[in-house]
């Protein structure tokens, strides 16, 4: 359930920097900018971006302009994982689990798959409308 975001990385002229482009903007017209172990109030979708990313060992900061996502990485880390976590930032189920009102009853019952639909009678009159 949800759709995934078409994410590209691309190179930075930084090293330990990774910048990645969405099909889709995550912000306004404003930078947001997000720091390791600084508290993440806001409920909006980069405030949930920046808590996912910020939440790897990886990440020392990261900053969010439009559709445009900017990693800073820690000393020594790379961007393994990192594309993943903003791919799915608006997916709710992973690929392979159903969703839970999609699961029905056991399919081992029968008499569940066996039971045709009920048609009505040919021969039944149409109900009149008697407010008229």
């Amino acid at each position: 359930m949800g759709q995934s975001i078409v994410v590209n990385e691309k190179p930075s002229s930084n090293p330990g920097v990774i910048r990645f482009e969405t099909n889709r903007a995550l912000t306004g017209m404003d930078h947001e900018r997000y720091l390791a172990g600084q508290d993440i109030w806001g409920q909006r979708p980069p405030d949930e971006l920046a808590r996912r990313l910020l939440a790897k060992p990886a990440v020392a900061g990261v900053q969010i302009n439009g559709n445009m996502v900017t990693v800073d990485l820690n000393k020594g880390f790379g961007s393994d994982g990192l594309l993943e976590v903003i791919e799915n930032l608006y997916r709710f189920y992973p690929d392979g689990e159903a969703a839970p009102e999609a699961e029905a009853a056991p399919a081992e019952d029968p008499a569940a798959e066996a039971a045709p639909a009920e048609e009505p009678a040919a021969d039944a009159e149409p109900v009149a409308d008697t407010d008229a």
